[in-house]
């Protein structure tokens, strides 16, 4: 049977250098005794003691008494992050305490939750799976388990995203734009001009628009509400890099000047009722019939009109670099789901060809033209030493 173990203060030195150790035994009464000592305080001591039994316990299958379920709980309850993240993350981990919920840390097993994960739908598997993998590393990092079982022996690949499908033209937007009238059409054409978030534009107020600077400034996002943050709020923009001014083009100045009258709105695309818009109800009473009418197939979502601005900044041929800053995502979303696949460019092969003798003769320097050794050099090292020395007499 494994003893509580001992805290205790070692003898020798005075009050303000006092050392404190633990001691306890491994298999109980008449079992060899483990010893520990050189901890500043009593409380050093005490967590170190209780980790080295926790050890002990594991390797003798009798580890923490915590569950997963009552893991989960506390993690939540310490995890700080907006509410909606809280939401979401317990609702994913909802799925894992159905399963596990009532086994013990030590109990569980990287085989089960591979067999587990394969039982989720393919549309939330690799998010499940990744929250439950935070939840365990928590608990590897408190020292409760060893190992993550959800990590260590569970692959756990992304899942293939879906195939973007942007507005073809503009006379594509312009159509849809008719049918949702002189209030939501502009606001369409708006979208897809600057490539804004859905919660970026419908944030939007008038300062934000500087028509001599031709510019819009990005400076915060409109959440839409879901479950119990239904009216929705006004947060911080995605990222960091998402706070930026965006250039506006000539359709982007021509579709605010076809906005209605203002109705004493701060807003710049506000609903009848003067507040921020309901994606939710727009999604379905307008933009969805819009589609319908003006002949859309298959019809697009809203967040489409970003994918339409970035595909028509490609072919017009700004850099995936200018495109990452004037829609505040990275280089690596870019390549993953907006830049088109393009063949790579062949070397030359015909000899007759100058970049073909470029290659084949000359270096490159780390910027500029392709230079051939042979012609350009560097002077022989005794005349450079000789005009420095004519220089150094001409200064005196």
């Amino acid at each position: 049977m494994l003893q509580e173990g001992q805290v205790f203060k070692l003898k020798g030195g005075g009050d303000e250098k006092a050392l404190w150790a633990f001691r306890y035994r491994v298999g109980g009464r008449g079992s060899r005794r483990v010893q520990r000592g050189g901890f500043a305080s009593e409380r050093d001591a005490s967590e170190a003691l209780e980790r080295a039994l926790e050890r002990v316990r594991r390797e003798r299958g009798c580890g923490s008494a915590m569950t997963l379920g009552e893991l989960v709980d506390e993690y939540l309850a310490q995890h700080d992050g907006e509410p909606e993240t809280i939401e979401k993350l317990r609702w994913l981990l909802t799925k894992a305490v159905q399963a596990f919920g009532t086994r013990r840390l030590p109990e569980l097993r990287s085989q089960a939750i591979a067999s587990w994960r394969m039982t989720i739908a393919p549309g939330h598997r690799f998010e499940a799976t990744q929250a439950l993998r935070q939840v365990l590393g928590r608990a590897v990092v408190w020292g409760m388990i060893d190992v993550n079982p959800a990590k260590h022996g569970v692959d756990n690949p992304q899942r293939r995203y879906t195939e973007k499908r942007p507005f073809e033209s503009w006379a594509e937007l312009a159509a849809v734009a008719a049918k949702l009238g002189p209030r939501h059409g502009p606001m369409v054409l708006f979208a897809a001009a600057t490539g804004l978030r859905p919660g970026e534009w419908i944030a939007l107020e008038q300062r934000d628009i500087d028509q001599q600077a031709r510019v819009v400034y990005v400076r915060r996002a409109y959440r839409n509400g879901r479950r119990a943050y239904r009216n929705g709020r006004v947060k911080c923009t995605k990222t960091e890099a998402s706070v930026r001014a965006v250039p506006l083009q000539a359709i982007a100045l021509g579709a605010l000047e076809q906005l209605p009258a203002r109705s004493g709105s701060a807003l710049l695309f506000p609903s009848l009722r003067g507040s921020h818009l309901d994606l939710h109800n727009f999604r379905n009473r307008n933009w969805k019939p819009a589609q319908r009418a003006a002949g859309i197939t298959p019809l697009r979502r809203v967040y489409d009109l970003r994918h339409t601005f970035a595909t028509f900044a490609l072919r017009a041929g700004i850099s995936t670099f200018d495109l990452s800053r004037y829609m505040g995502a990275s280089l690596a979303m870019i390549d993953r789901h907006l830049r088109p696949s393009r063949p790579r460019r062949p070397r030359p092969r015909d000899p007759s060809s100058r970049r073909f003798h470029r290659l084949r003769s000359g270096r490159r320097p780390r910027r500029g033209r392709c230079v051939d050794v042979g012609i350009i050099g560097r002077r022989p090292l005794g005349q450079r030493k000789d005009e420095l020395s004519r220089k150094k007499s001409e200064a005196l």
